[in-house]
C-alpha cells in the first residue's frame, strides 16, 4: 500500500524488489486522483509550481507514469486508485498536512471502499506507520488496520520522514516486532528506482544526486539499528505476518 506516488518506493523498494522475485506484487497507490488545474486551490497548485511545473500540467498524470517506470525496475505491479491527496481535499498549507485529519474531510469510507476488494485476496499487506504524521500516510494506515487482520499485515518506515524525525511514532495499531530486510543485492536498483520520480527527488531530498546517498545511509543505519551488518529495510509484523516476509527477512 502506497498513500502517494513514490511513498512505498522511497520505504521498501528493496523489500518490493526481493519479494518480487519469488511472488506476485501489486503496488497499490491510493491518492492519484488528477485535477484540472483551472479548479486546483492555491495550495494545492503550489504543489506542482514548487515542482517546475507549469500550470497547465496534469501534475498527477506526470507522477503516475514516474510510478510505472519505478516500478518496472523493481519487477513489480501496480495499480492507482483515483482519490484525490490532501491538498485537493481541503488542506491548505504544508503545516495543515502534518496536522491531524479533519473531521470535515473523512475520506476515510471512500478508501475503505476501494481498498476492500483490492486487500481481500492478499497474503500479507505492507502500509506505512504513518511516521511523520501525514493526514494521508494516517488515513492509509487507518484503513488498513481496519480491512486486514493482523496475521496478515506489515508496516513499513515511511522515508523521507523517518531521516528527518528518527524519533517519531508510529500510530497505535501498528504492533508487532521489528524485522530487517536484507537489501544489499538490491538496494542499487531501488535508487535507480528512486531516481524516476523526478519531479519529487529534489524536492524530498534535496536535491537529484542527495537521494541514492541518503538512502545507502539509512540502509546501512537501520541494518546497524536490528543488528544486522546487512543495509535493511526494516517492517513492524505479528509472528503470522512474519512468516509471510521469511523469504526476505534476515531478522
Amino acid at each position: 500500500m502506497s498513500p502517494h506516488l513514490d511513498d512505498a518506493v522511497f520505504s521498501i523498494g528493496g523489500t518490493l524488489a526481493r519479494l518480487g522475485e519469488t511472488a506476485e506484487v501489486t503496488v497499490v497507490t491510493c491518492f492519484t486522483g488528477s485535477v484540472d488545474p483551472a479548479t486546483a486551490t492555491p495550495f494545492a497548485l503550489s504543489t506542482q509550481l514548487d515542482k517546475g511545473l507549469a500550470a497547465d500540467v496534469d501534475y498527477m498524470a506526470v507522477r503516475r507514469e514516474e510510478d510505472r517506470a519505478a516500478l518496472e525496475l523493481l519487477g513489480v505491479d501496480g495499480r492507482h486508485l483515483e482519490l484525490l491527496e490532501a491538498p485537493h481535499r481541503g488542506y491548505d498549507s504544508p503545516a495543515a498536512l502534518f496536522a491531524g485529519r479533519h473531521d470535515s474531510n473523512d475520506v476515510g469510507p471512500a478508501l475503505a471502499e476501494a481498498l476492500a476488494p483490492v486487500l481481500d485476496g492478499a497474503d500479507v499487506v505492507l502500509a506505512p506507520q504513518a511516521l511523520g504524521d501525514h493526514v494521508d500516510h494516517q488515513w492509509v494506515g487507518t484503513v488498513v488496520a481496519d480491512l486486514v487482520g493482523e496475521d496478515r499485515r506489515a508496516w513499513w518506515r515511511d522515508t523521507p520522514y523517518v531521516v528527518r524525525r528518527p524519533d517519531a511514532l508510529p500510530m497505535a495499531h501498528v504492533r508487532g516486532r521489528e524485522i530487517a530486510v536484507d537489501v544489499t543485492e538490491v538496494l542499487d536498483r531501488k535508487i535507480q528506482a528512486v531516481a524516476c520520480y523526478a519531479t519529487q527527488v529534489p524536492f524530498q531530498f534535496g536535491s537529484a544526486a542527495a537521494a541514492g546517498p541518503a538512502l545507502a545511509s539509512l540502509a546501512r543505519s537501520e541494518g546497524e539499528r536490528c543488528g544486522t551488518a546487512a543495509p535493511a529495510e526494516v517492517l513492524v509484523a505479528t509472528p503470522a505476518a512474519r512468516d509471510a516476509l521469511a523469504c526476505v527477512r534476515v531478522g
